[in-house]
């Protein structure tokens, strides 16, 4: 007997919608591998009724004081904890992760960062006042951009959506959110929560797959467009977005060294960065999947991970002693065996290297070591639970190593040594440079890369600022 699926909406103008023409698709638990819902698969129509409720209600959302937006932020983040429960069973059916970790891990830091914008809403700052020509008198404000069209990733889908929303609103900005197409539940529920909240058009959002994205993109209502997601989806928005001169803000794919000096406690460095590897099934831009280590450590450090690799567990979401849970759809479990099963002869997988069980897309911890710099496992973003480890001689070398792939978002570098951590935080050429520890992120410091990894910064005031233009005014002391 079938079971009837939930059916997800859009949410447009204060009104939860189903899309235009009808058209749905299946939400699939990965943890179970079965339908739960069907979710609009977003066409032109509701693109443009997204884009027109959100260019209707920005001139009230920008001339709202300060003061007013970090109010309603503020309440935002009551209400998330008041229905914490509620976002997390949403996001575990969407993800299939560990109940006890997104309740630990992931609540608590979005209610500090929602908390933080609606604090920063109260900072829009102009660099200077005064007169630099004699009778005139300058001023500069910070306005907000307009409409922002914003896509958000599956591997944090709530936590993603916050990012983009809680600076684009409290910089007096209106917002069109699209989910990713296999996890819009907690989105949804995001929707009704902020609805309540806001004036309506000012948060609105969309489900459907990447031509809804690219639709929004290409629209001629917003300002801006925001995406956390590939290289290559990345590389597309820009293209995109290039054709009328959009602002764009781009946070895409990684690859973080992981340096590990012969003067570094194995074993505490070895418990860091598994974990760091293996959170959220390596599903993260800045997961510690690739590690350099010094030459004469090298084999007890390989040894040390695959035993901390062959001690981590992946299981269903209520299981209280699983680390992470299964990836995130079918296309990617199958991208992770693959980068295994096109491993090049002097390669050697340690630990895992496998599929887990029938049921859901779970992949064992994986640990492959034997690797040489121009290997596609290590030139290429995995995105899974496999960490990949170099040998390297000397400073020049790690240096070398780390920087030489495409990616440029986050790195670490582990020593006893500060003088040659400093060195490496200059010569590191990435967003981020972690030292003796590898993932920690904080309302207050701002995320973003270099290169390939896109531009423009997540979090704090930078963060901020990314969602405002500034405007010169000057006017004559003689009127």
């Amino acid at each position: 007997m079938s079971t009837e699926l939930r059916r997800l909406r859009n949410y447009i103008g204060g009104e939860f919608r189903d899309a235009a023409d009808g058209r749905t698709t299946e939400v699939v638990n990965p943890a179970t591998g079965e339908a739960y819902a069907t979710a609009p698969l977003s066409g032109q129509a509701d693109v443009d009724a997204a884009m027109a409720a959100a260019a209707e209600a920005f001139p009230g959302w920008r001339d709202t004081t300060p003061a007013e937006r970090q109010k309603a932020l503020l309440r935002i983040a009551d209400a998330f904890e008041e229905r914490a429960e509620e976002l997390i069973a949403a996001e575990v059916e969407n993800t299939g992760k560990p109940v006890g970790l997104t309740r630990t891990e992931e609540i608590p830091p979005m209610v500090d960062q929602i908390r933080f914008f609606a604090g920063a809403a109260r900072m829009l700052e102009g660099r200077s006042a005064g007169e630099y020509m004699e009778g005139l008198t300058s001023i500069v404000r910070r306005e907000p951009i307009g409409v922002c069209a914003q896509v958000a990733p599956w591997n944090y889908p709530m936590m993603m959506a916050v990012w983009k929303f809680a600076p684009a609103i409290a910089a007096g900005n209106t917002v069109v959110l699209k989910p990713s197409d296999t996890t819009p539940a907690s989105t949804v529920l995001l929707a009704e929560i902020l609805g309540s909240i806001l004036p309506k058009g000012v948060f609105n959002v969309i489900c459907g797959d990447r031509e809804t994205g690219r639709m929004m993109v290409e629209h001629e209502t917003p300002a801006m467009a925001s995406i956390t997601g590939s290289v290559r989806a990345g590389m597309q928005v820009a293209e995109s977005a290039s054709k009328d001169l959009k602002r764009v803000h781009l946070e895409l794919g990684g690859k973080a060294p992981v340096v590990v000096f012969e003067d570094t406690d194995i074993a505490k460095a070895v418990e860091d960065i598994s974990v760091a590897g293996f959170f959220n099934a390596g599903q993260d831009c800045t997961a510690a999947t690739r590690v350099l280590v010094h030459e004469s450590i090298h084999d007890e450090f390989v040894s040390a991970l695959a035993k901390a690799a062959a001690d981590t567990k992946t299981g269903m979401p209520d299981d209280e002693d699983v680390l992470f849970g299964p990836l995130n759809n079918p296309r990617q479990l199958q991208q992770v065996e693959g980068f295994i099963e096109r491993l090049p002869a002097h390669a050697r997988v340690e630990a895992g290297g496998k599929r887990v069980g029938e049921q859901g897309f779970f992949y064992a911890p994986t640990v492959v070591s034997g690797l040489r710099q121009d290997d596609e496992i290590i030139q290429k973003e995995v995105f899974g639970p496999v960490i990949t480890v170099q040998s390297f001689t000397d400073e020049d070398q790690a240096v070398e190593y780390a920087n030489g792939v495409e990616y440029a978002l986050a790195s670490s570098v582990w020593t006893k040594d500060h003088s040659r951590a400093m060195r490496m935080s200059k010569k590191l050429d990435f967003g981020c440079v972690w030292i003796n520890t590898h993932i920690p992120l904080v309302a207050e410091m701002p995320h973003g890369g270099f290169k390939k990894s896109g531009y423009g910064k997540d979090l704090s005031a930078y963060g901020f600022d990314d969602y405002t233009r500034i405007k010169h005014v000057m006017t004559s002391l003689d009127a």
